[in-house]
């Protein structure tokens, strides 16, 4: 295996901060790949760009994104339930048992039932890591306040009336919190849409996490991408292919640009086995079905471990995957 995977694991398992790779795609050292974690600006952008007159693709690896909600009332619920749904691994800290078997028949992954201070010490918080304080009083939206802000986190959004959120507020900034941060929490939580019903208002927390993501994103030129789960598992399994060598046979597909109408965005990653199927995808259709047959080939020949496909679709094409018109996906082809 890539030594540049088992890296991967272990910065995954272990760091906080943000992890990036670098790809070469052409020239002498065409697909040596390299880990950056906590990169300096200069290497935290999402592109391609020219380094010793080689191509270098370079993209942040997104950890599972983790929605983190300390207390289980009613507008939790529906939090739960849409956080799931938008692909987040949902905790719920929660010291009423009753409520917290709530969390657990509403679907989250994890539900901690202790005081919310000992929950949180529990939870390291990374760059990935959403946070949503949702408790029954200031006591414990202080207590989780404070303890959220210790660590590293993408998003702080806290409920509660102004004058609520005020108290909390200036007892942290009492307690040496700076102002700063603490107004660069999200209060009152979500967007102002009128929201009154739990739903509703889970709705617009939601909305206000994607709102944050996205904007991030935008700003830090980042795309959708990373590796899911799913294919890191199966990156990591051990189960071998038919001529019983030890060595799964595997080739990772990534998106790396894209003009004109393309289903997926730049970063997205699909993985192919030898038989065919596969795990995640890059969009279906067309595209999907030329890269999958691309990679087969790959593994059946001796053709090279690293290649660069473009796949082009006319409007006919375009228009029978649903979208508006055709266009033009360059994917890299590498053998895990």
């Amino acid at each position: 295996m890539n030594p540049f995977y088992l890296k991967l694991k272990n910065a995954l398992e272990h760091s906080e901060g943000d992890i990036w790779a670098e790809t070469v795609l052409t020239g002498e050292h065409m697909g040596e790949k390299r880990l950056l974690v906590n990169p300096d600006k200069s290497k935290r952008k999402y592109c391609e760009s020219v380094r010793d007159n080689d191509r270098v693709f370079r993209e942040r690896i997104g950890r599972t994104p983790k929605l983190i909600i300390c207390g289980a009332g009613h507008v939790s619920m529906p939090i739960i339930r849409i956080g799931k749904m938008l692909g987040f691994a949902v905790t719920v800290i929660e010291d009423r048992p009753k409520f917290a078997d709530n969390a657990r028949a509403a679907g989250a992954d994890r539900v901690f039932c202790v005081p919310f201070r000992e929950g949180l010490a529990d939870i390291p918080g990374d760059s990935d890591s959403w946070f949503v304080i949702v408790t029954r009083g200031h006591r414990y939206d202080t207590e989780c306040l404070e303890a959220i802000l210790q660590k590293r986190y993408a998003y702080v959004g806290m409920m509660g009336s102004r004058r609520r959120v005020a108290i909390v507020k200036n007892q942290l900034e009492e307690k040496g919190v700076s102002r700063e941060v603490l107004d660069a929490v999200h209060t009152p939580i979500g967007l102002k849409i009128g929201a009154e019903t739990p739903e509703e208002i889970a709705v617009s927390v939601m909305a206000e996490i994607i709102q944050v993501k996205n904007v991030r994103s935008k700003e830090n030129g980042e795309k959708a991408g990373g590796y899911s789960d799913e294919i890191l598992s199966c990156i990591f399994g051990t189960e071998t292919d038919e001529k019983n060598t030890g060595v799964p046979k595997k080739v990772l597909a990534t998106i790396i640009s894209r003009k004109g109408s393309a289903p997926r965005s730049v970063g997205t990653k699909m993985l192919i086995l030898e038989d065919g199927t596969t795990v995640d995808t890059i969009g279906g259709g067309c595209v999907e079905s030329e890269i999958i047959q691309k990679a087969l080939i790959m593994m059946r020949t001796d053709a090279p471990d690293f290649q660069i496909c473009s796949v082009d679709m006319t409007a006919d094409q375009a228009e029978d995957e649903g979208m508006v018109c055709g266009g033009v996906v360059e994917v890299m082809l590498e053998r895990v």
